[in-house]
C-alpha cells in the first residue's frame, strides 16, 4: 500500500482529489492539509511515500516544503501538483530534487501513474515543461545583474538593492542600465516580466 500525503490550499480539490485517489486499491490517502506549514509538520510525524504538493498555500510554498524534505526526509518522493507551468517554478522544482512535476489540468490517471512511476524509482515531468525548458532562451545577464533584478522584483529600492548586495547607489544605477538595455526592457517592471517569462528569476 502507498501512503500518500496532500498539501493544496483550495479546500475543495483537495476533498475530490483525495477521494479520487482513495479509489484506487493500492493508494491510501494518509493525510492532508490546507496550509504549508501544517503540511510539513504533518509530514514529518506521518512519513508518507508520497507527498503531493501545491505551489501556492498559505504558511509555506510547495516548493519550500520540497527543499525542506529534500535535505531532512530525503525518502518521501515528492510530486507537485500545480496550475503553474511557468520555467521558474519547474526549475527550482528541479533543484529540490522532486520527483515528480505536474499540472493540474491533467486526467487524474496520469497523476496515478506517476505516483506509481516515482515510487519505482523514476521521475515524472509534465512534458510542455520538459520542452519549454529546452528551448528557453539564454540568459543574457550577467550572475550580478540577475542578483540586482530579483533584489529589485523582491520590491527592494536601488538604496536597499545597494546595502544588500554591497554596491554603492552608483553601482546599481549602472547596472539597472545594463539590464534594460540587454533586455531591450523600457522600465524595471518590463525587465522583471520578461525574466520571470523565460525563466532567468
Amino acid at each position: 500500500m502507498i501512503k500518500l500525503y496532500l498539501a493544496e490550499d483550495q479546500q475543495l480539490l483537495n476533498t475530490a482529489l483525495a477521494g479520487i485517489l482513495e479509489l484506487e486499491d493500492d493508494l491510501t490517502m494518509i493525510g492532508t492539509a490546507t496550509n504549508g506549514q501544517v503540511a510539513l509538520e504533518q509530514i514529518a510525524t506521518l512519513q508518507p511515500d508520497v507527498a503531493l504538493l501545491d505551489i501556492e498555500m498559505p504558511g509555506l510554498t510547495g516548493l519550500e516544503i520540497a527543499r525542506r524534505l529534500h535535505e531532512q526526509q530525503p525518502q518521501v518522493k515528492v510530486i507537485i501538483l500545480t496550475t503553474f507551468a511557468q520555467t521558474s517554478y519547474f526549475k527550482q522544482a528541479i533543484s529540490a530534487e522532486v520527483a515528480g512535476y505536474l499540472l493540474k489540468d491533467g486526467p487524474s490517471d496520469d497523476l496515478i501513474v506517476a505516483i506509481h512511476s516515482v515510487m519505482a524509482g523514476k521521475t515524472v515531468y509534465a512534458p510542455e515543461l520538459v520542452v519549454g525548458l529546452t528551448n528557453q532562451p539564454q540568459n543574457p545577464l550577467s550572475q550580478r545583474e540577475t542578483d540586482v533584478l530579483q533584489a529589485v522584483a523582491n520590491g527592494l529600492s536601488n538604496k536597499e538593492v545597494a546595502s544588500q548586495l554591497f554596491l554603492s547607489d552608483g553601482t546599481v544605477r549602472n547596472y539597472m542600465s545594463t539590464i534594460l538595455s540587454k533586455l531591450a526592457a523600457s522600465n524595471r517592471i518590463e525587465a522583471i516580466q520578461i525574466a520571470r517569462h523565460n525563466g532567468w528569476l
